[in-house]
């Protein structure tokens, strides 16, 4: 009787497995999917060991302004006045620990996926010659503001096509120090800021262009990069650093000189997903990554790079906000020497103290640590780690 049970139990299982994974597959075709990843090729990630070795040097961070700011992607200061564009859609002041709204160049509601767009969303912001701020908005553009009056002075929309292409996903900037010239990268013209999961996954490309303030002409000076995302000057000013994010590489463009109009590799397979880069005070950068390749461990990014079948699968079935909790939250932060060796590494292996970093910003000996979605600012003192 127990066999004939078992064998009944048995086939009724396979019956009721079967009858519910061929529905799921037929639909799973059927599905459309919102990428069309393409295959990428990714080199094996450099071993954690020597100056990239795993430690807690970023849980000695403080966090500040905690619940009174969501979303500090990227942080200037003029003199010890702090500012940053925020995840409202605000450009906003810290001084002496208050904070003050300075401008917003979208309008409400905010707050929601779908509000984005009309909200606006700065990310890069840098200070120009004359103490105003330099600003790239996601969805509205490069932007000057008056951090005194408040005042907003459009400088390149993206309503305006470049070249034929659309702008999509303003990222980031780099202003030379006369102020005539902003390199800045447009990280995709396909796919908005708030499918920027999205873009990483598909690894479609895009490109750093030019804006020269006295001509108010806009260049496209690289196409090609697979999410272009963290611009940085050389402190000499002769070429433009670029993070391929997607490639977890940087890139180097040349801006003058006898090599003016070239570009070549600064740093190739870095540890993890390079966001923004900005200068250090011993003449090279510090670079921010919110998700690793771990090695020794599993890369899933690595695992799926050269398998899009896979992606379309899990985007078909999932929302990018359920895959980003798949991510491991692991947050790094390199400094890198001028010429792009690793100097040293601050690790938070689960983003216990510093999460989601997207910006590493030194000032007096301290590093202000940018995110894209934490609700606060860290600070970390150089002296203790």
């Amino acid at each position: 009787g127990s066999t004939y049970s078992s064998k009944v139990f048995r086939v009724t299982f396979l019956t009721l497995a079967a009858s519910l994974t061929v529905p799921l597959l037929g639909v799973t075709v059927l599905l459309d999917c919102p990428i069309d990843p393409q295959p990428i090729s990714l080199k094996e990630p450099p071993l954690l060991t020597g100056v990239l070795e795993p430690n807690i040097k970023l849980r000695k961070a403080e966090r500040l302004w905690e619940n009174q700011l969501v979303g500090p992607e990227s942080i200037v200061n003029i003199g010890d006045v702090l500012f940053t564009g925020t995840a409202d859609g605000k450009i906003i002041k810290i001084e002496d620990g208050e904070i003050q709204t300075v401008a917003r160049i979208g309008h409400g509601p905010c707050g929601t996926r779908e509000d984005e767009p009309t909200c606006g969303r700065p990310l890069g912001i840098r200070v120009g010659p004359n103490n105003t701020l330099f600003v790239a908005d996601a969805y509205y553009g490069l932007y000057e503001v008056n951090p005194g009056t408040g005042e907003t002075k459009m400088l390149v929309s993206t309503k305006t096509l470049i070249e034929g292409q659309k702008l999509s996903f303003v990222n980031d900037l780099t202003v030379t120090r006369d102020g005539r010239k902003i390199y800045f990268t447009d990280s995709s013209s396909k796919w908005q800021r708030r499918d920027y999961l999205f873009l990483i996954m598909e690894g479609t490309d895009d490109g750093l262009l030019e804006y020269d303030t006295v001509t108010k002409e806009v260049k496209v000076l690289m196409v090609g990069l697979r999410f272009p995302n963290g611009v940085q000057l050389s402190p000499a000013e002769d070429f433009v650093l670029v993070q391929e994010t997607t490639m977890a590489r940087i890139r180097r463009y040349y801006v003058s000189g006898l090599m003016k109009g070239g570009a070549d590799m600064f740093v190739e397979n870095m540890p993890g997903l390079p966001d923004n880069i900005r200068l250090s005070s011993s003449g090279g950068y510090w670079v921010a990554m919110s998700a690793v390749r771990p090695n020794p461990g599993f890369s899933l990014l690595d695992f799926l790079s050269e398998k899009p079948w896979i992606k379309r699968m899990i985007f078909k079935l999932l929302s990018q906000e359920t895959v980003t909790k798949f991510v491991p939250k692991y947050s790094l932060v390199v400094e890198l020497s001028e010429t792009g060796s690793y100097r040293r590494s601050f690790h938070d292996p689960n983003g216990v103290t510093v999460a989601y970093v997207s910006e590493a910003h030194e000032h007096n000996g301290y590093l202000y640590l940018g995110s894209f979605r934490s609700p606060f600012i860290c600070r970390l003192n150089l002296q203790h780690v």
